[in-house]
């Protein structure tokens, strides 16, 4: 087994699986659905492309920092009515995590497939977001040793350098979440189509585990509050 690993840090990112309405959540942790959606622009793949070779990759992710849960106000005009007819304007409001970082990993017996991302994140076809267009990543999203052959998903995942903010202190210990078929949480976020929109369920589990060795990368950028 092999994985790729991918760094997912900015000022601003959001994960939302259920927005609904006015009010647009975001998860804790990067979505799958998510980081397929980056995948796919990395690779330059349009919205209607197939993308079953992508979504078959289990996924886990680390939460080297866990953010601050924030939000915004949007305003949308000219909104649907529930009962008929348009509204003038529809306010909304948006939550993100501000200041988060995560690593992600992606495993697959296909050496080559994740040889092809690797390479597509280090100069992708299409502009890169956390979430939303307008969360633009910190720091690469390409990790320069982030590909990983020969090691599993949780070797991959517990080993890599602690990505968090050079000025904070590492915390105790850091969550994992892995993709698994008994795992107690349930999550709607493993794409199917992003032309029809169509997700279905899929499980994870989270744990903890120990930070490893710290990096000295400098350059992320987050705010310093």
């Amino acid at each position: 087994m092999h994985t790729l690993l991918l760094r997912l840090a900015g000022p601003m990112q959001s994960w939302g699986v259920q927005s609904r309405f006015s009010v647009r959540e975001t998860g804790l942790e990067p979505s799958k659905s998510g980081v397929i959606g980056l995948l796919c622009a990395a690779l330059g793949r349009p919205r209607h492309a197939e993308i079953a070779d992508l979504a078959a990759l289990p996924m886990g992710a680390r939460v080297d920092q866990q953010g601050r849960l924030s939000y915004d106000f949007h305003t949308a005009q000219h909104v649907l009515k529930a009962g008929g007819g348009l509204k003038n304007t529809e306010p909304s409001r948006r939550y993100y995590l501000a200041d988060a970082s995560f690593l992600v990993g992606l495993a697959s017996e296909d050496l080559l497939l994740l040889r092809r991302l690797h390479d597509a994140t280090r100069s992708p076809i299409w502009p890169l977001c956390l979430g939303r267009k307008a969360f633009v990543p910190g720091a690469p999203v390409w990790l320069e040793d982030g590909l990983r052959a020969d090691t599993d998903l949780v070797d991959a995942l517990t080993s890599y350098p602690w990505l968090g903010a050079p000025y904070r202190e590492p915390p105790e210990q850091l969550r994992l979440i892995l993709e698994d078929d008994a795992g107690a949480e349930v999550r709607p976020d493993q794409p199917v189509s992003f032309a029809e929109r169509r997700f279905v369920l899929r499980r994870v589990a989270t744990t903890f585990v120990p930070v490893p060795e710290t990096t000295t990368e400098e350059g992320v950028c987050t705010s310093q509050d």
